[in-house]
């Protein structure tokens, strides 16, 4: 038996239940997972905030894992191999990560870096792979400089990371008191707000040829268009409305030609993050009991790193 969030009805985590269930014996091309940690991310409530055409409740909750493989299905192996019972390993665009232990299909899962701790490798995945993409739809190089909104959250952190290894040049808005988090990831912090386009320009070492969106607000849709002369070359995570209507790039994890991307990257990432190239800063864990809580700090916006549940 296991321990599990689920979604009984569309709607806030308030109305969450944590309930026990089975956990069922893995087929083939399964295993079976006892989370050491799960990843929370703003996708863990959004997606069942409001009824989803293809959803069928109740849902459970949670889309990235790390832990031990306690199961596997006959002639079964995973991502990056061969596996064994006891392995460590992380496991990425699950349902039903917030839970003690859960079966998941093999795509899924790739072994976990020595190196890197529980709580980091369940939130290495979904924010580094989205960062990723970010990059790579614009497809910038070294010596180029690029916009990013919201340079201090968990998507944009990895964004800085993964652009400074590419040698590119980032000027990340942010509130003032993130400043040295942005520094401290290798970009240029400016602050949001009246004026920033003359800030973000003042700021920049080269011309501006891309601009990444991971907040959705207008002030940063229309700095964008005001910088960006390509409007494809502005790739938003947040803003899709106003993405159809600019020309704009959006990009999600429920698109299949996203979903293909960001599972093709899985493994380089683990191995940056395993090597110490691509840090995954944790602010805070909870116990996986305490989910709604960790929630509630998510929402305030600025949690100061990511945020791993335990169970």
């Amino acid at each position: 038996m296991a321990r599990r969030w689920i979604a009984p009805t569309w709607g806030s985590p308030d109305g969450w239940e944590f309930v026990t269930s089975d956990v069922p014996e893995p087929l083939t091309g399964e295993v079976t997972i006892r989370v050491h940690a799960a990843g929370v991310n703003p996708a863990d409530y959004k997606h069942v905030a409001a009824e989803r055409p293809g959803l069928r409740l109740p849902i459970p909750i949670g889309y990235e894992v790390s832990g031990v493989v306690t199961a596997i299905g006959p002639d079964t192996r995973i991502v990056s191999g061969d596996v064994r019972v006891g392995d460590e390993v992380v496991a990425f665009r699950v349902h039903g990560g917030y839970a003690t232990e859960l079966t998941v299909a093999a795509t899924t899962v790739l072994a976990k870096p020595p190196t890197l701790a529980h709580e980091a490798a369940a939130n290495l995945l979904l924010a580094g792979s989205t960062a990723s993409e970010m990059l790579h739809v614009t497809g910038v190089s070294a010596g180029d400089t690029v916009v990013l909104h919201g340079a201090s959250g968990a998507v944009g952190v990895s964004v800085l990371q993964q652009a400074r290894l590419l040698g590119v040049h980032v000027v990340g808005t942010a509130r003032p008191s993130s400043f040295d988090r942005v520094r401290r990831y290798g970009g240029l912090p400016v602050a949001y707000g009246p004026g920033v386009v003359e800030r973000i320009r003042d700021a920049a070492p080269t011309a501006i040829v891309a601009a990444l969106d991971a907040v959705g607000t207008d002030e940063a849709v229309d700095a964008s268009l005001a910088l960006v002369t390509d409007p494809a070359q502005i790739v938003t995570i947040a803003a899709a409305q106003r993405a159809a209507a600019e020309g704009m790039t959006a990009i999600a994890g429920s698109r299949p030609d996203s979903a293909a991307y960001r599972d093709s990257v899985r493994a380089e990432l683990l191995a940056l993050a395993g090597s110490g190239r691509l840090e995954v800063p944790v602010a805070r864990t909870y116990p996986l009991a305490e989910a709604r809580e960790a929630l509630r700090l998510l929402a305030e916006g600025h949690p100061g790193g990511k945020i791993a549940l335990l169970p």
